[in-house]
């Protein structure tokens, strides 16, 4: 049987939580590394654990739940040396594949998990970071609402003449997980050729500016700064009319994308005050847009937005209800790929979709094991490393799981 590849990741927040859960979707073994309790007392590892909805478990609230399936936690303290020696034996005893991490840069050498350091035990090894900017601001701290400021994004985010906001998911964490899952894959790749391993930093500064290829690029061809993007709320910056607007009981969008779609549309039976020839090219809808977007919601608030959406998609146009997060869970096509796990207690939780079917996924009905307690696999995975018992317990006793 085929050895599965190994993961250790240092890992709290939610890029590098993100990241490896993709991992666990290809049915790799990760193993979450956290802070074991202290002296001092207090919640110890990943801070996730105690955000969100109680469920009845101090280490075990809501919002570290989804992330975190079908992995295993162990705890180790890194600012010891005989953690960090514990780290070294067991990357080594494990023939650890990658190992990933999410803090400062400037903690690499501090809690000895620098590639340097770590490759002693696997010369072979992966070694992946995700950093607020990378190695060269190592005590740039990396929140996502912080970073889409700095970025630009909640610039660009909000109406036209209302405050900045923030997305209403955080995108940047997602977008750097996503990149670390990458490249790790790319390394792994890579590796099969040179049977080299791999020292990859990923910061989410620089995978956030990587999104922003409709807006930098402005800056090159724009005469003046009064062309440059700002904030336009619910309306696309390029392609007229691309909306959100009323119905008799909710609201919808409608993306009209070039000019034969707006032909059509104009076409419809009611929809005949649209057209004007001034309207017919997308530069011409663009100097009109302020009273298209009225006169297109005079019409729609006419209709349900049952109605509205099956007429628009009788012409093959790009419209949707503006639904909410319920709504889109009852949607066939994502509720039927919902991965499953069932809670400590027993209870069945549906909770988010994979972005693809794995065959590892397929297999097991898209059902994963819950995320791990705190240190829940320290005994399990020191056990396999060779270690004894009592020098499991003694571990404890000092404080070093």
């Amino acid at each position: 049987m085929e050895k599965k590849l190994t993961i250790f990741s240092l890992e709290q927040a939610l890029a590098l939580p993100f990241a490896t859960q993709r991992m666990v979707h290809l049915g790799w073994r990760v193993i979450r590394i956290e802070s074991p309790p202290d002296k001092v007392g207090g919640n110890p590892g990943d801070p996730n654990r105690y955000i969100g909805a109680d469920l009845g478990y101090n280490d075990l609230h809501s919002y570290y739940i989804a992330p975190n399936l079908g992995k295993e936690a162990i705890t180790i303290n890194l600012k010891t040396l005989e953690g960090q020696n514990l780290l070294l034996d067991l990357i080594k005893e494990l023939k650890v594949d990658v190992f990933l991490c999410n803090t400062m840069p400037k903690r690499y050498k501090q809690l000895g998990i620098d590639y340097e350091t770590l490759k002693k035990a696997n010369p072979e090894i992966i070694w992946c970071s995700i950093s607020a900017m990378g190695p060269e601001y190592p005590e740039a701290a990396g929140y996502d609402p912080a970073l889409q400021a700095l970025m630009g994004f909640t610039y660009l985010t909000g109406e036209t003449n209302g405050n900045p906001v923030p997305c209403g998911i955080p995108i940047i964490d997602l977008k750097s997980g996503d990149e670390a899952f990458t490249q790790v894959l790319l390394a792994l790749y890579e590796k099969q050729k040179t049977g080299k391993g791999k020292e990859i930093f990923i910061s989410m500064a620089q995978c956030a500016a990587s999104w922003l290829i409709t807006a930098l690029p402005q800056l090159s061809f724009v005469k003046s700064d009064s062309e440059l993007f700002k904030r336009s709320g619910n309306e696309h910056r390029s392609f007229i009319p691309c909306n959100v607007y009323p119905t008799i009981d909710s609201m919808v969008y409608l993306a009209i994308g070039n000019d034969s779609q707006w032909a059509k549309f104009c076409k419809l039976n009611g929809f005949e005050s649209l057209y004007k020839k001034s309207r017919i090219t997308n530069e011409g809808r663009m100097n009109e847009k302020d009273i298209i977007y009225i006169e297109i919601g005079e019409i729609s608030k006419k209709y349900s937005t049952e109605e509205f959406v099956a007429l628009c998609k009788s012409i093959n146009l790009s419209v949707a209800p503006v639904n909410s997060i319920k709504d889109v869970s009852s949607l066939s096509f994502i509720s039927n790929e919902m991965l499953k796990s069932t809670m400590p207690g027993g209870a069945e939780v549906k909770l988010f979709p994979p972005a693809v079917e794995t065959e590892f996924l397929k297999n097991n009905e898209n059902r994963l094991k819950c995320a791990p307690r705190l240190g829940e696999h320290n005994n399990k995975i020191l056990s396999e490393a060779n270690f004894k018992t009592n020098e499991i317990e003694q571990m404890k006793a000092n404080f070093i799981i």
